[in-house]
């Protein structure tokens, strides 16, 4: 474990071994969320490739030091990023996230938000924000406060739903505040003090059944319960078995390829953006 009382210093280590942070803010996210996502990471083909392109950015663009994944839920991003040899401190305020970290293994975790954990000015090498910043009302200031407690030239990685288009009762149950384009995304770190070195759309495949199956019915006024969401959430998530998974994970291997040789798409649902600060 890392001693996190160097870097931070409004946390204190509990019984359990999650530094517990002295201050709790609230932050927008679903009650059960985190609960929802440790029920379907597992068996979904998103947050498995999604773990694969962050793996393959991080390998191209690879962090100076321990990377802090902010908001990072149940640690299943942290957990991938700790297996492939990273250093990784998880930073997620929810308890059942924090729980279900540690029980996946994650070694250093944190329970607060990021500025109730009193990191210090410039001693983070390194800063994930994976699908956490849409949370943030204020994005321009959180990406502001991030660049302050990155070292120079600490690298941040970040991925964001992408495109106003797709907006749905997902993202707003969700407790999303919006969807990025990437031109929008980047005039928005070079405005708050970072130069992106790399960014991309991801899922090219996936805008046109998001705007069928969600945009289109919430823009004509269709409407469904919190159970009907969840249960069509893990429909699609778990992609309908193993042989959809198969030839999406064969469809996907092209986007991860790009990917690992810096190219980009130029279409997507989601965007993932490496930059450093300035």
């Amino acid at each position: 474990m890392i001693d996190l009382r160097e870097v931070a210093t409004g946390v204190e280590l509990g019984a359990d071994g999650v530094w517990v942070s002295r201050i709790k803010s609230a932050v927008s996210y679903p009650a059960g969320g985190n609960e929802f996502c440790a029920e379907i990471e597992a068996g979904s083909f998103w947050f498995e490739h999604r773990n694969r392109y962050l793996l393959a950015a991080l390998e191209r663009f690879p962090p100076g030091g321990p990377l802090f994944d902010i908001g990072g839920g149940n640690g299943f991003v942290a957990l991938a990023i700790q297996e492939d040899g990273f250093d990784v401190v998880l930073v997620e305020p929810g308890p059942d996230g924090t729980a279900n970290a540690r029980r996946r293994g994650i070694r250093n975790v944190i329970r607060s938000t990021l500025d109730d954990a009193g990191f210090q000015d410039g001693r983070l090498a390194a800063v994930g924000l994976f699908d956490v910043l849409e949370h943030i009302q204020d994005d321009r200031q959180f990406l502001r406060s991030i660049g302050r407690y990155l070292a120079r030239q600490g690298r941040l990685y970040l991925t964001v739903p992408a495109l106003a288009s797709l907006w749905s009762q997902e993202d707003a149950d969700a407790g999303h505040y919006r969807r990025y384009a990437a031109g929008g995304l980047k005039r928005l770190l070079v405005e708050t003090g970072y130069e992106a070195e790399y960014l991309t759309y991801l899922f090219r495949w996936l805008p046109p059944a998001i705007l069928l199956a969600r945009a289109l019915p919430y823009r004509l006024g269709v409407r469904r319960t919190h159970p009907e969401i969840v249960d069509r959430a893990r429909e699609q998530h778990l992609a309908g078995g193993r042989v959809s998974r198969a030839v999406l994970k064969t469809v996907l291997s092209h986007e991860l390829a790009a990917v690992r040789a810096g190219r980009t798409l130029s279409l997507g649902s989601s965007c993932l953006a490496v930059a450093r600060r300035l």
